[in-house]
């Protein structure tokens, strides 16, 4: 039998194979990491994600097994730098800059001219980045945007971004992400520690860090932070791509619906998902419910993606009555200026009620509040579809895990592969748990790591 570190080698080998044997197929080659990320199918082929699952599964623990336990937690321990030098280099613009310098780079001094951060200070940091494969140092001090740091750029050029800073994430939800990450959310995790240790002293870590009482979402509404609500707004589309638009369709079961049969994304931001349901089925009429400033974001996402479904009827955005870029956003339920999925649903007998990451935010007895107001609405008939994640045991579980069962994994690897399987979601559970609420375990009959549906009866 092999041992476990030639075992790891072994998955690599056989896997890196059939992945370039997949783009070779295609004739194409594996991306360079040296080159900006320009997607192509085979980038998002679903049919791969095992194969890239198990390469970087097996990787991460090589690295854990021979790298020394030392270095190991020296280079974890201090990883709020990390999300810092991140969220600074998309403050200060550097991919943009470098973006505009092409391959050839540029050097720290010509981006210290454009954005007036002393060029020390940005050596150092792109030097830490460029240590962890994100940018490139090209020669001395002369740095330029790889495959990783090209999704840091914000789809607009330095003019476009001073000319309505406001504005500067709209069409860059990964960099809208980063940003947030390294704003509320790195406020918050100073005091996660000091909140689960005695979380009767606030409502979550974010509340201690902000120093408010305000939930996560009726901070956002707050005046002052309408950049933050955009912000998030755009960070929101950035969940969107993790799937593959089939998974929305599939899962609300838009083939088997009636023209003109109503579906509600309750939650739904600006409506991202919504809109891969639109392209889909066109046929169907659709509510996108969220509070106001998601919603006021909503319309200007609407009429960039698809401005001819709103002013149709078929895309109705659920909040106050007003007209922004034409659009207008209408108001089902007065005196509301936005639906709060924590009062009474206002549409009644929806084919679908659809809820894309939003339980995970909330604890159980508001995770029930929500649903309970969906099941009062709703018809004999009506669907509610829930796309969430489970968090997988890191070992084999073959007695609790039933709903959803996992492939197993192939030895030596973590049962649920490390991260190349839970990376992200295990990220994503604590991170909502210091920014809204300290999550409970939360399983509801039908929910998978896939989208899910299932009826249920109404009782009165």
């Amino acid at each position: 039998m092999a041992t476990p570190l030639s075992a790891l080698a072994n998955l690599i080998t056989t896997n890196v194979a059939a992945l370039e044997a997949a783009y070779a197929e295609k004739g194409a080659t594996f991306p360079s990491l040296n080159d900006p990320f320009q997607p192509t199918p085979l980038d998002f082929d679903p049919t791969l994600g095992p194969t890239k699952a198990l390469i970087v599964a097996a990787a991460a623990q090589i690295l854990a097994t021979v790298r020394s336990p030392v270095e190991m937690l020296q280079e974890y321990s201090p990883g709020m730098y990390f999300t810092t030098t991140l969220g600074f280099v998309v403050d200060v613009n550097i991919p943009e800059i470098l973006n505009e310098g092409g391959p050839e780079g540029v050097h720290v001094k010509d981006i210290s001219a454009q954005n007036g951060i002393d060029p020390s200070y940005i050596a150092r940091i792109l030097r830490f980045l460029a240590t962890r494969h994100i940018f490139r140092e090209v020669s001395p001090d002369r740095f330029a945007n790889n495959r990783i740091s090209s999704l840091l750029y914000k789809n607009k050029n330095l003019a476009a971004i001073k000319a309505d800073p406001e504005a500067r994430f709209d069409e860059a939800p990964m960099a809208g992400f980063i940003s947030s990450s390294a704003d509320e959310a790195l406020i918050s995790s100073v005091h996660f520690s000091e909140f689960v240790q005695n979380p009767t002293k606030a409502a979550a870590a974010f509340n201690i860090g902000l120093k408010t009482e305000a939930k996560m979402w009726e901070w956002y509404e707050e005046p002052g932070n309408e950049w933050r609500a955009r912000r998030f707004a755009a960070a929101m589309a950035f969940g969107i791509g993790r799937y593959p638009g089939k998974v929305f369709v599939d899962g609300v079961g838009a083939d088997n619906l009636k023209d003109g049969d109503v579906v509600v994304d309750v939650g739904g931001s600006v409506g991202s998902c919504t809109l891969q349901l639109y392209k889909a089925a066109p046929n169907l009429n659709y509510v996108v419910q969220d509070l106001d400033k998601q919603i006021v974001a909503a319309a200007g996402f609407w009429q960039e993606s698809a401005p001819e479904a709103v002013p149709s009827g078929r895309v109705k955005l659920q909040g106050r009555k007003v007209s922004l870029c034409g659009v207008q956003i209408i108001n089902y339920h007065l005196p509301y200026t936005a639906h709060n999925f924590f009062t009474p649903q206002p549409v009644k007998g929806a084919a679908v009620y659809f809820l894309r990451v939003v339980i995970h935010d909330w604890p159980d007895h508001d995770a029930k509040t929500i649903l309970q107001h969906l099941r009062d609405a709703a018809s004999e008939t009506s669907k509610l579809v829930i796309f969430d994640t489970l968090a997988y045991h890191v070992c084999e579980d073959t007695v609790t895990e039933t709903e959803a069962p996992k492939a197993p994994a192939p030895f030596p690897l973590l049962g649920n592969l490390g991260i190349g399987g839970a990376g992200f979601d295990t990220q994503l559970d604590i991170q909502v748990s210091s920014a809204y609420v300290f999550l409970y375990r939360f399983k509801w009959a039908g929910i998978s790591t896939d989208v899910e549906s299932f009826q249920w009866q109404r009782t009165d």
